[in-house]
């Protein structure tokens, strides 16, 4: 008959409605990027990441979303919080992960209208997406304690 899933064997992803943030610092900085002006998050600045897709893991979410936003490689180091939002009245969690890039290589905004590079002080007064705004004194905490940090 007809499954409640839009997968054939009744399956539904692992997490359904968990998305991943990916929080990179380079000193006391932190990286943000804005979305574009369409849509009701349009012109606000995030962490980028994304949804969880059917099977993936965090860490190869975090990748294939960095790699889609940004042609660039990204390594995932440690979960460092996460937090539960609300979407369309749906609850939904959003992890953020401690990452790493090769700080050589140049990101290129597919996806996004700008770029930044932020300190705790532009963080705060930055107009962030509700469910980033929510993760960020996690983010803070990292960026205070200055652990894995570039030299």
């Amino acid at each position: 008959g007809n499954s409640p899933f839009p997968f054939s064997d009744g399956a539904f992803p692992l997490t359904p409605g968990r998305s991943v943030a990916t929080i990179i610092l380079d000193g006391d900085r932190v990286f943000v990027a804005r979305r574009p002006l369409v849509g009701e998050l349009g012109g606000l600045w995030e962490f980028p990441g994304g949804k969880v897709e059917y099977g993936e893991s965090d860490s190869e979410a975090l990748m294939r979303e960095f790699s889609e936003e940004f042609g660039s490689n990204l390594s995932p180091i440690r979960l460092i919080g996460e937090c539960s939002f609300s979407h369309k009245g749906r609850t939904k969690r959003l992890a953020a992960w401690l990452c790493t890039i090769d700080f050589s290589e140049r990101l290129c905004p597919l996806e996004h209208l700008e770029l930044r590079w932020v300190d705790a002080d532009e963080l705060a007064k930055l107009d962030l997406v509700d469910s980033d705004r929510k993760i960020s004194p996690r983010v803070l905490d990292c960026m205070r304690k200055r652990i894995d940090r570039r030299a």
